[in-house]
């Protein structure tokens, strides 16, 4: 999974997930200018398994990180982007579960967590936080994704989950940190 070769940066003609654009405004009397790029929503999942005691996770290759770091592999909660006409937030959350983790979780198992905005330097965009308890009954397949994705499903004790927070060795996003503190900050589990 880690071989990654040929790169090549170039401009991206048509884009069909995101949008750069240059925001021009005036503030306070001075005339400024911004770079934003302008993408979809997202859903993110945060699984507990309830009889391993662990979370699932998803660790994938993120060209953006691998230009930043030389290996570009994260460790991130099941999420996708809401780009399907029609679907619930919800709906949305129950694909992504199915499609990267293998499990088939009932919508009235989601439990909507709350929402917040991701990348607010030059996106801006709205993420909303889900959560779910699974088990083996639900598993449906290994997960993986779908199409060209290139998705490890990982477990994570959750005893281990604070000292992972902080191990810098991990990329990780700030969602997967603020899933689990919220998760570790509830009276049960």
């Amino acid at each position: 999974m880690r071989n990654i070769q040929n790169i090549e940066l170039k401009p991206c003609d048509n884009p069909k997930y995101v949008k750069v654009n240059r925001m021009h405004y005036t503030q306070e009397g001075i005339d400024k200018t911004w770079e934003i790029a302008h993408v979809h929503d997202s859903v993110a999942i945060l699984l507990y398994h309830q009889e391993h005691h662990t979370f699932v996770l998803v660790k994938q290759f993120r060209p953006a990180v691998y230009l930043s770091n030389g290996d570009g592999f994260t460790y991130e909660l099941c999420a996708g982007i809401c780009d399907k006409e029609g679907a619930s937030l919800t709906q949305v959350a129950r694909e992504e579960i199915h499609e990267e983790c293998g499990f088939d979780v009932p919508l009235d198992a989601i439990e909507h967590v709350t929402s917040f905005y991701t990348a607010v330097g030059f996106a801006g965009a709205k993420q909303t936080l889900f959560f779910a308890t699974v088990d083996e009954s639900m598993r449906v397949s290994a997960g993986g994704g779908v199409d060209i994705e290139a998705i490890e499903v990982v477990e994570l004790f959750v005893d281990d989950a604070h000292d992972f927070i902080f191990d810098e060795t991990k990329v990780k996003t700030p969602g997967l940190m603020f899933a689990f503190e919220w998760f570790l900050g509830r009276d049960k589990y």
